[in-house]
């Protein structure tokens, strides 16, 4: 059964920034950003808890996979839903985000 993929507004907007930045250096590699992002979102509605458990929680349902080699797509999996809550740099310190719920 697949699940259900929502993106939280803070993800949303995580990725919009991210994009944004990209994009005043290299608006194709920012155009592939969003592709692998969306292609790694899209592949949770069959495989939710394919990515690792995120280290900085200890919450087994909050996991994350890796986009490109510089970004965390990081969501919880609760039933059938699937919610992506941020898409930071490998380098962001998870501490200055709120806790998701």
């Amino acid at each position: 059964m697949a699940y259900e993929i929502v993106w939280a507004e803070s993800a949303a907007g995580d990725l919009i920034e991210a994009v944004e930045f990209i994009a005043r250096d290299s608006p194709s590699y920012a155009a592939t950003l969003v592709a692998r992002a969306a292609a790694a979102a899209d592949s949770l509605k069959d495989l939710p808890h394919r990515g690792h458990p995120v280290r900085e929680y200890r919450d087994p349902n909050v996991r994350e996979l890796i986009v490109g080699r510089s970004y965390r797509l990081i969501y919880r999996v609760l039933d059938l839903r699937v919610t992506l809550i941020a898409f930071v740099h490998v380098a962001r310190d998870l501490g200055e985000l709120a806790p998701p719920e």
